[in-house]
């Protein structure tokens, strides 16, 4: 019906006799002639279509006409005796007709030409339906012979008549007609013993649960008397309800070949078919199967963890030797138990060896599916490493072929997990004697969490705020743990600081910079060997060589891209334990997380692509809260963040104020801003998907720089910069009053050409200033520090990346973040360069924001953000270059 076309013209080609006629159907495309009987069923259902063309329209209403004519029994055979044809139209029979073709008459097609063609489709269709004679079977009107001779009116009304009586008489008839059917197992003992069951088919009224028979009692008896109390109609309803059941397990087909579909023998495959699948698709389809009680089906499944060898010398020797021992193996296998009662070794094996999937355990019938035996017979899942054994611990759960089971867990492996539980809670370690400083209780509490973990040979990510003393909780443990060496891997900048701190806090321990020209790691037996990522990307065989005790990597999200060089480098260089120290541990997802977890304790998280399978996808999409606690679970132990905000953690710190200073556009920015969107746009609906990533990236890099000021976006080499951005007004402000007030302040800006141009520009204001970014030598930055510290300098112009982490600016009192980041983690970790121990003034922190540009919408992004960094536990944003082009034009489109 959907091919026939019926939004254009149709027209009625009369054939001789009547019946022969056909309408053809027409539309731009194409043209399709249908029989009158064909035709009838397409007419009725456009009838009452309002865009049909006037001409279906009125073919539809006289078909109509013609069917409620035959169906009055108003037709009568013409003079010859050939045909049928219309016979005793009274007046409003005519008005009909007339009101009709008046009706639907149309340009070109008169009111009189309309009739001829209604009159032509009542004679049609009184031709077309009575065609059928007494006592014959149903024949197509095209299959009767040409020249029989109708029957007579009045035979064929006393038919139609008998046949409305008929069903008014079915009608009064008020036992249940419409039915839907359900499945019964039974078996007696000798069909048990030979591994075969019969499965009856049992009929329910719809309406009525309650009311139910068996098939072979509704085939018996169709009678009004019937002891079944079903009506006469209920059969063809139960071999409907069959057809459904056979289409959600095809074994049914067999019932359908029998003349009475009452049961069926099932064999050893039809019944583990059954068991398999075939049960649960049909109960998913309404048609539930009932198994007698003595035809047991609980048996459940669960994972056991346990070892699978056991490790040298006591329980608590080989804790000692860090987790279970370096030979330590453990295994996921299956156990079965019946009624909740574990089964034996020997009722396993009794399993594995079964070929009926009915079997006799502890005196009772059972029916196990093919899962249940294959786990019989192959109990061990898998073996796994102590540190993978140790996440099904702690989380409970093991997921086996992506179904989610409850992992139980032995002895040993549960005092492992209340040692990592308990960790950062329990027994405080002593102080080393040899830490020339006084330790925080914070510090104190994050020093005997890691000594508990390292001890395990466990590694763990320090994600305390930034300022809040990693470094010196670091040197702590490497004291406690006897002076070993120690790796410690960082950026550039940080060298100076960490050799500072080492010889600050722990006199004569030996400290050497693997860095430069002058690289030796000779006779390497205690003390700290610091080097940088670039170093150590190069030169990771040759550290590798090393017995280091402990590796760190400080500031780890530089290894957050596990496929980069520096990360894959780190993880080639052996240690007893390793530590991760990161004020930042998600910065845009968990996949990040999973990066700086995953080299501290390998196997934690698993492989890359099953943690994004297995965790990440179901914790960002948000729709599993339960894998959200079960990861927390799993990380709790491992991941130590505390904030400065957080009770207790540094209570002498002085007051930080933030405040977002929101900016207007220059004309000037605001022609420049319009502009770019609009040529981007065009540009980036018409790419291919790789390059719309590359121009979407340039369009949010150009806007940004645009906020920040025209000579930025447009590269002029000697520009006028007063009076084209407020952000600079601003900062002339800001600036006057700090330095009037004998204050400090940094100015961070993700831009070295736009930190070009405010050098420029405080130059000519004779402000003395200095500029850090990521081409400064690394002494270099050691006396841009002193100076700063000192009140030499009071601006401190710091691109965002190189000047983001690791450095002690407590001489400032104001931070200005220029332009915004896209992460408030990276943004708070460079007001940490102020905001930290040892700063004794109130911080104020301003952030410059363009009102109605993408620096406000990325505002309102970063508030959402900023929650995610703090959870861990989080969604992350998604992509900007991911965005549709419709999001992608409202973030970047300019706001009045």
């Amino acid at each position: 019906m959907s091919l026939v076309p019926v939004t254009g013209p149709a027209r009625l080609l009369v054939g001789e006799p009547p019946r022969e006629g056909s309408i053809e159907f027409t539309d731009e495309r194409r043209t399709i002639k249908m029989p009158i009987r064909g035709a009838l069923p397409v007419l009725g259902k456009v009838r009452d279509q309002a865009d049909v063309h006037p001409s279906v329209a009125m073919l539809a209403g006289a078909a109509l006409l013609g069917l409620q004519l035959v169906a009055s029994g108003r037709f009568a055979p013409d003079a010859d005796g050939r045909h049928w044809q219309v016979a005793g139209l009274d007046p409003d029979d005519e008005r009909r007709i007339a009101e009709l073709a008046r009706a639907r008459s149309w340009d070109g097609f008169d009111e009189a030409s309309a009739e001829g063609m209604v009159r032509g489709v009542l004679d049609a269709v009184v031709d077309t339906m009575p065609r059928t004679a007494p006592g014959r079977s149903r024949r197509s009107v095209h299959a009767a012979p040409a020249r029989s001779a109708p029957r007579s009116a009045d035979d064929f009304s006393d038919q139609l008549q008998q046949r409305i009586a008929r069903i008014r008489a079915r009608g009064r008839d008020d036992r249940p007609h419409l039915v839907t059917i359900s499945f019964r197992i039974e078996a007696d003992e000798e069909e048990l013993v030979a591994g075969s069951v019969r499965l009856v088919l049992q009929v329910h009224a719809a309406d009525n649960a309650a009311h139910l028979a068996d098939a072979s009692e509704l085939w018996a008896d169709a009678g009004p008397e019937a002891a079944h109390g079903f009506g006469e109609r209920a059969r063809t309803h139960t071999a409907i309800a069959l057809r459904s059941a056979a289409d959600a397990w095809p074994v049914l087909e067999r019932l359908l070949d029998l003349r009475v579909p009452d049961e069926i023998t099932l064999d050893t495959d039809e019944i583990l078919s059954l068991l398999d699948g075939g049960a649960a698709a049909l109960t998913e389809a309404g048609h539930p199967v009932m198994w007698p009680k003595y035809l047991d089906r609980d048996v459940t499944q669960r994972v056991e963890l346990g070892r699978q060898r056991p490790a040298a010398g006591t329980r608590e020797e080989a804790l000692n030797d860090g987790l279970f021992g370096t030979q330590a193996l453990f295994g996921f296998e299956w156990q079965l138990s019946l009624h909740g009662e574990e089964l034996t070794e020997a009722e396993m094996d009794e399993l594995a060896h079964t070929t009926s999937p009915i079997i006799k355990l502890r005196d009772n019938w059972i029916a196990v599916d093919s899962g249940v035996i294959k786990r019989a017979r192959k109990r061990l899942i898998r073996s796994v490493t102590p540190v993978q054994a140790l996440a099904a611990t702690l989380t409970g759960v093991v997921d086996i072929e992506d179904v989610p089971y409850e992992a139980v867990v032995g002895a040993s492996l549960l005092q492992v997990r209340d040692r990592v539980r308990e960790a950062v809670t329990g027994d405080l370690v002593e102080v080393p004697a040899a830490l020339r400083a006084e330790l925080r209780d914070y510090q104190r509490r994050g020093l005997s969490w890691l000594a508990e973990l390292t001890s395990l040979g466990l590694g763990a990510c320090l994600a305390d705020d930034m300022g809040l003393g990693k470094t010196i909780t670091l040197i702590a443990l490497h004291l406690h743990r006897g002076g070993r060496p120690t790796l410690v891997v960082c950026p550039a900048s940080l060298l100076g600081n960490w050799e500072a701190e080492i010889r600050r806090f722990a006199p004569g321990v030996d400290v050497r910079r693997h860095h430069g020209s002058a690289r030796d790691l000779d006779d390497v037996t205690s003390g700290f060997v610091l080097t940088t990522y670039g170093t150590m990307r190069n030169d990771a065989e040759l550290l590798g060589a090393v017995s280091w005790d402990l590796v760190v990597a400080d500031e780890a999200q530089h290894i957050k891209n596990s496929r980069s060089a520096a990360a894959r480098a780190l993880r080639t260089i052996p240690s007893r334990a390793r530590v991760a120290l990161t004020g930042t541990p998600v910065e845009n997802d968990l996949t990040e997380l999973w990066s700086i977890l995953d080299w501290a304790i390998p196997g934690l998280l698993g492989s890359r692509n099953a943690f994004r399978k297995v965790w990440a996808g179901p914790i960002e999409s948000g729709l599993e809260p339960t894998k959200a606690r079960q990861f927390a679970d799993l990380i709790g132990p491992f991941l130590l963040r505390r904030k400065k905000s957080d009770p207790g953690i540094a209570p002498e710190l002085p007051p930080k104020t933030e405040t977002d200073h929101v900016l207007g556009l220059s004309r000037e920015q605001v022609v420049l801003y319009e502009t770019l969107v609009r040529e981007s746009m065009r540009r980036i609906e018409e790419a291919d998907e790789e390059t719309r990533r590359g121009l979407v990236l340039k369009l949010l890099t150009g806007l940004k720089q645009i906020c920040n000021h025209p000579a930025h976006f447009l590269r002029q080499a000697n520009p006028k910069l007063r009076g084209r951005s407020e952000k600079l007004e601003l900062l002339d402000e800001l600036v006057g009053t700090v330095v009037a007030e004998d204050g400090a302040v940094l100015v961070f800006t993700q831009y070295v050409a736009m930190a070009d141009l405010l050098v420029r520009h405080l130059s000519t204001t004779g402000v003395p200033h200095q500029l850090l970014h990521g081409g400064t030598p690394v002494r270099g930055r050691d006396a841009m520090v002193a100076r700063f510290q000192a009140g030499e300098t009071p601006v401190f112009l710091l691109s965002l990346k190189a000047g983001g982490t690791g450095l002690n600016l407590t001489r400032a009192d104001h931070v200005i973040h220029f332009d915004r980041w896209w992460n408030p983690a990276v943004e708070d970790q460079a007001t940490d360069r102020a905001y930290r121990i040892g700063q004794t003034r109130p911080v104020q922190v301003h952030r410059f924001v363009t009102q109605g540009t993408i620096e406000e919408k990325i505002a309102e992004l970063l508030t959402r953000k900023r929650s995610l960094a703090d959870s861990v536990l989080s969604r992350g944003e998604t992509a900007l270059t991911e965005l549709s082009n419709d999001e992608l034009r409202d973030l970047v489109a300019l706001r009045r």
